[in-house]
């Protein structure tokens, strides 16, 4: 069994999930912003506008 394992394909490993973290945070930060923040102000609720 070979298990020769480089720091090139850890460092590698080690950009690549570094970088999926970041992506990941990036877009449930957004979608808090987007939900919480002024931009909600301009969202439009379709329940609340065929309530009787």
């Amino acid at each position: 069994m070979n298990t020769n394992i480089t720091m090139d394909s850890v460092d590698s490993a080690l950009l690549l999930v570094t970088f999926l973290e970041c992506l990941l945070l990036g877009i449930v930060v957004y979608a808090v912003y987007v939900s919480f923040g002024p931009p909600a102000q301009d969202l439009r609720d379709p329940f609340e506008e065929h309530e009787d």
